[in-house]
């Protein structure tokens, strides 16, 4: 359901990963830029939760559930039927508040100039992070000799 593409256009499912990964600061601060022109906006939901983590056991090929994770997630409408949703680990619910009215505006809207500048720039931020963690990670791998 919130995988679909909004009417906006674009890869949806890749703009809520950016958006749930990138930097909270950013992301609220870009957030409060955007709701001054967006009018009225009603919360749908906006809480906390446990969400199963699934994984796959590749051996045998089927599913399991590892464990739980706290999440907080929200999920936001304007006027005209739109809707914006996020969902982020943790307990930060301003994250997952910040995500969803980036998402409605992306639903209303489209992607601006702004908005894809913003995610450009997360996305790279993101990679980069990434980089960097398999860097760090590739530095402690020992190669073993076999007999």
């Amino acid at each position: 359901m919130f995988n679909e593409t909004p009417s906006g256009g674009g890869d949806h499912g890749a703009a809520l990963d950016i958006l749930a990964g990138a930097r909270p600061e950013r992301l609220k601060a870009f957030a409060e830029q955007l709701l001054t022109d967006m009018g009225e906006i009603s919360v749908l939901t906006n809480r906390t939760g446990l969400v199963m983590v699934p994984m796959r056991d590749t051996v045998e090929n089927v599913d399991f559930h590892l464990g739980e994770v706290l999440v907080s997630e929200a999920h936001i409408a304007d006027a005209q039927g739109h809707v914006g949703y996020g969902m982020v680990t943790g307990r930060d619910l301003e994250h997952a508040m910040a995500m969803a009215v980036i998402d409605l505006r992306i639903a209303a809207v489209g992607e601006e100039p702004a908005t894809a500048n913003f995610l450009t720039e997360e996305r790279a931020h993101q990679a980069a992070e990434d980089t960097a963690r398999m860097r760090q990670v590739e530095a402690t791998r020992v190669e073993m000799e076999t007999f």
